[in-house]
């Protein structure tokens, strides 16, 4: 079947152990004879041709460096972290059977050396997987449209594609695979352009364990972890196994307060907190988990000055970044069409620069997931940052997670480079993007319609899946009989309680509290990523009628109907 529209257009040649990939001309991109231009995606063909061929066979090695362009090169280096690495990654040597690898590239080479299974035994002959065309990517489109994707064992030596079976099922580098390695690196690039030149991308298997793997590359039991007041769960119960303890920095409805972070720094008092100033600090800059607060440029800026100013490395997870929205808007459902409609420069400009693009001193390191855009069960994502820095990655990575499930990796290929290409994925994560903003539109008109404002306030999400929703707990009535002796976890807990009798489940703000136990006020974290829409409006109705219920004697509280004067 022809390249869909979007999709690299190649054709591949055997040659031996190796295999090339045959493009159209370069396009030339010095710039007035001194430097060369950004990558682009209209670049993508000429600067393949430029990059040599896909390494290929079993386990090749492979590094960023292959696929990034020369402009990537023309920049400064980061500068040197070893101040920063634990003993424990210092210590790693990697894999002695993997550093063979280098050999594999040798014409007619027989190897007696790794114990690689014969792909003879591998009981798989194809895989066939229906993916949607560009632009139609919704669930009956697919059905009606959707093209199948043949992964075959052989397909390499039959010249039918870069990617096969027999390679992607046998044991591969903790980078991964190269097919896919040349996919995010230019992806990277076109996105982030990041100003300094000696950056990696590896594959990950998902950004928690890529994080868990960073704590130690970095900390030591003892240290102090910064993150905002209210984080991602799973990363306080990552880093707490790891001894580490979280300082949590003040939050409003952009996220992290750069003040404040400046703040806990330059007031650190090694003597009283018995360690030394941290020098981690890991953020979710767009669409927060739990707050679904988007960090403004302004700010981002603001952080990474004060990250320069106490020599900070800056762990960005960013999962969420394309899916940034529109403002909302009461009364206004946004719609698919106008936003598809948008080009992709023009898209690209819409989000807010990340940590990695205004990384000067490669401080930044950043983990990407396909777990958001594509599907959480992939298990797959990718690092960036500092070669120093992935280095030492990769090297946890050989004796650990090793690489991404094989399966997955040759699908995302199937779908990202043999289907989509880069326009379509942009083309992808727009649509995506409309669909969520829609989704938040939804749930935020229906708690306008149905929640009691008087004791539940929120700020409508800029990104991501989560709404965040304040509750007044001092209007509870148990606050009113006693307030000295009223416990807010109680209270937190008996409105959790009501709202699961009236059949709606909320994560509780206190599941997300960097420091345990110093909550002064309480939050519900809903989301509107997975329940049909007609679905998110019944449940915000319940939470509605839960919270008139447990906050009794509403008259007396000033505790009334929704915006609207909708009853629930």
């Amino acid at each position: 079947m022809p390249p869909q529209p979007g999709a690299t257009d190649i054709s591949v040649e055997s040659v031996t152990d190796t295999t090339s990939v045959v493009l159209p001309d370069p396009i030339e991109t010095v710039v007035n004879g001194v430097g060369h231009l950004p990558l682009a995606i209209k670049d993508i063909h000429g600067h393949r041709s430029r990059s040599g061929p896909m390494p290929s066979g079993v386990a090749p090695y492979v590094s960023a460096d292959m696929f990034k362009s020369p402009a990537s090169f023309e920049k400064p280096k980061a500068k040197r972290w070893d101040h920063w690495i634990s003993q424990e990654s210092s210590s790693r040597t990697g894999s002695s059977i993997k550093k063979a690898a280098k050999y594999l590239k040798k014409p007619g080479l027989i190897t007696l050396g790794g114990g690689l299974p014969s792909c003879d035994y591998f009981p798989f002959e194809r895989i066939d997987v229906k993916v949607p065309v560009a632009p139609h990517f919704s669930e009956q489109e697919v059905l009606e449209s959707g093209i199948v994707r043949t992964a075959g064992k052989h397909d390499i030596r039959n010249g039918k594609s870069l990617y096969d079976l027999e390679v992607c099922l046998n044991y591969g580098q903790a980078t991964g695979s190269a097919q896919l390695i040349r996919f995010v690196t230019e992806h990277t690039e076109i996105v982030h352009k990041p100003p300094y030149a000696d950056w990696w991308c590896i594959l990950t298997a998902g950004s928690v364990s890529a994080l868990e793997m960073c704590l130690r590359m970095l900390c030591t039991r003892g240290d102090y972890l910064l993150t905002e007041e209210y984080a991602f769960a799973t990363t306080l119960e990552a880093a707490a196994p790891l001894g580490l303890r979280t300082v949590g920095i003040r939050m409003d409805k952009e996220g992290m307060l750069a003040d404040d972070l400046d703040h806990v720094l330059t007031g650190w008092d090694e003597l009283e907190r018995g360690r030394p100033k941290p020098f981690v600090l890991y953020t979710v800059p767009t669409g927060q988990n739990p707050t679904g607060a988007t960090q403004s440029c302004e700010r981002r800026q603001a952080i990474y000055a004060i990250a320069e100013k106490h020599d900070l490395c800056i762990v960005e997870d960013d999962p969420y970044y394309f899916l940034q929205m529109e403002d909302y808007a009461p009364g206004r459902i946004h719609s698919t069409a106008e936003m598809e409609r948008m080009p992709h420069d023009e898209y690209l400009n819409t989000l807010i620069p990340s940590y990695l693009s205004m990384d000067t001193s490669g401080r930044v390191i950043r983990l990407d997931s396909f777990s958001k855009i594509i599907a959480p069960g992939a298990r797959a994502g990718w690092i960036t940052g500092a070669e120093q820095l992935i280095e030492r990655f990769a090297r946890h990575a050989e004796v650990s997670t090793q690489t991404p499930s094989g399966i997955s990796q040759i699908i995302l290929y199937k779908l990202l480079e043999e289907t989509w290409g880069h326009d379509g994925f942009l083309e992808w994560l727009r649509y995506i993007r409309s669909e969520y903003t829609r989704r938040r539109d939804n749930i935020v008109a229906a708690c306008e319609n149905h929640l009691p404002q008087e004791i539940a306030s929120w700020n409508p999400p800029m990104a991501g899946m989560f709404h965040w929703i304040n509750i007044k707990w001092h209007k509870h009535p148990k606050f009113h009989k006693d307030p000295s002796t009223t416990n807010l976890k109680k209270v937190e807990e008996s409105i959790f309680q009501a709202a699961i009798e009236k059949g709606v489940l909320c994560s509780l703000g206190s599941w997300f509290r960097a420091q345990k136990d110093t909550d002064t006020e309480i939050f519900l974290r809903t989301t509107f990523a997975a329940a049909p829409l007609d679905r998110i409006e019944e449940a915000i109705s319940r939470l509605g009628e839960a919270l008139r219920e447990e906050f009794q004697n509403g008259e007396a509280n000033g505790i009334g109907q929704g915006a609207n004067g909708h009853g629930s």
